[in-house]
């Protein structure tokens, strides 16, 4: 029998082998590894800017780490792939998972909710990057600043949130891993998904905290 937090890392280990991130943390959902990703990218009082088109929760994302929102226009209304949070490290890549698709220096935010998501699990997310030092800080800020241990084994020393992706969804997700690579094991390329989306400029609740 595995303990949760091993069958947690082999999920995290198998999305770091398919996307060539060398660390990947998983989370609840995309918007919370946003939220995190933000925060540790030291985003307070910057300007974050994004497209008009996109998943409303990134704008409350940057806000609630302290940040203000620019958005810039893009054509139509359709969103596709990935984007980066332009002041920022941080990439939203809830449309976008292929194989080696890290991009190096970045914080990069896969989606797994919903069922317009290549790994469709209902819900979760991960943050991929390659520091060590935002692995652990990820690792400890999405388990309410616990460490991987029962809790009254641990030294608790740290603020955090309750941000951990459930372990039963961590196993589905290690099983589904097999649809994105060959008989033989080669890893499959996934095509960018795409959505349609609001403008979520016209809404003042996403600037109004500018002022």
């Amino acid at each position: 029998m595995k303990n949760i937090y091993s069958i947690t890392e082999e999920f995290e280990k198998a999305l770091c082998n398919y996307t060539g991130a060398p660390y990947c943390v998983t989370v609840d959902n995309a918007s919370n590894g946003l939220f995190l990703a933000l925060l540790y990218d030291n985003v307070q009082g910057k300007t974050i800017s994004i497209p008009n088109r996109t998943y409303p929760s990134v704008p409350c994302e940057i806000i609630h780490a302290g940040g203000m929102v620019e958005f810039y226009h893009v054509e139509g209304e359709i969103l596709k792939g990935a984007y980066q949070l332009r002041g920022s490290k941080v990439w939203d890549s809830a449309l976008r998972f292929t194989s080696n698709m890290y991009i190096p220096d970045t914080y990069m935010v896969c989606s797994f909710t919903g069922p317009y998501k290549h790994l469709k699990l209902s819900k979760g997310g991960a943050i991929l990057t390659d520091k060590h030092g935002a692995y652990c800080w990820f690792k400890r800020k999405r388990f309410s600043g616990r460490r991987e241990c029962p809790y009254n084994d641990d030294n608790l020393d740290q603020l955090g949130w309750n941000f951990y992706l459930m372990p039963e969804i961590a196993t589905r997700g290690l099983l589904m891993m097999s649809q994105f690579y060959t008989s033989e094991g080669k890893p499959i390329p996934q095509e960018d998904k795409e959505l349609r989306y609001p403008d979520l400029s016209k809404f003042e609740i996403y600037t109004k905290a500018n002022r």
